[in-house]
């Protein structure tokens, strides 16, 4: 007789598995920000943030996270008659900030680096490639919305595969390879890639940083 399950159990299991790395990631995002260290870095590497295009959206949520709390900690009080109610409200409201918060701490702690050797993208705590000068083609500074709002998005451009690393459905570079490479990516499979695009706050900057890279200055939207 065919165990049903198994495909389901197969599908369920890396799931979980990811979901545990993302919280365990999360929270140790928020301690290392808590503590205020410089970020890890090479002599001669410059970090460049992605935030900023998001930072208005994560700001509302924490603040409407600050206000919710005890708004619901009085309405649970007076009108939910089983007293541990309260708490576990209380408990879930303060996990919720804190882990918003440790969000904002990963992507502020995962900068993208600019280095004498490669370029590293990164994307929180869940993308970090690495691409070396050598393989680089050129780099453009090009401003795209993109109509998805996954954080890792493939595309087939004709015989040449793309994938955007986006933050807030954008990015603001690219970057044209030499050669095709092929990436550790959630989705993105195993196949080469010919083009990656990312999202940098000052993309200006990090092409200018660019050791020995050809650049292309021009922006479209």
């Amino acid at each position: 007789m065919t165990d049903t399950k198994t495909p389901t159990r197969a599908r369920v299991g890396p799931l979980l598995r990811r979901a545990a790395e993302a919280e365990a990631a999360t929270w140790r995002s928020l301690y290392v920000w808590a503590r205020r260290r410089p970020l890890p870095l090479g002599p001669g590497d410059e970090p460049f943030g992605y935030l900023g295009v998001v930072k208005p959206i994560l700001g509302i949520f924490i603040g409407l996270s600050v206000v919710e709390i005890p708004i619901f900690d009085v309405v649970v009080t007076h009108v939910v008659p089983w007293r541990p109610a309260r708490w576990i409200v209380l408990g879930l409201g303060i996990w919720g900030l804190l882990w918003m918060i440790g969000v904002f701490a990963s992507m502020t702690i995962h900068p993208h680096v600019v280095g004498d050797r490669g370029l590293r993208v990164r994307l929180s705590w869940g993308v970090d490639i690495w691409i070396p000068w050598t393989d680089v083609e050129a780099l453009r500074k090009r401003y795209r919305s993109l109509p998805s709002s996954r954080s890792v998005q493939v595309e087939q451009e004709g015989d040449r595969r793309v994938v955007s690393i986006s933050v807030g459905s954008q990015t603001s570079i690219d970057v044209l390879l030499r050669r095709p490479l092929t990436f550790d990516l959630p989705k993105a499979g195993s196949t080469p890639v010919n083009e990656l695009r990312l999202y940098a706050d000052d993309p200006d900057g990090l092409l200018r940083s660019a050791r020995g890279t050809p650049v292309s200055q021009t922006v479209s939207r």
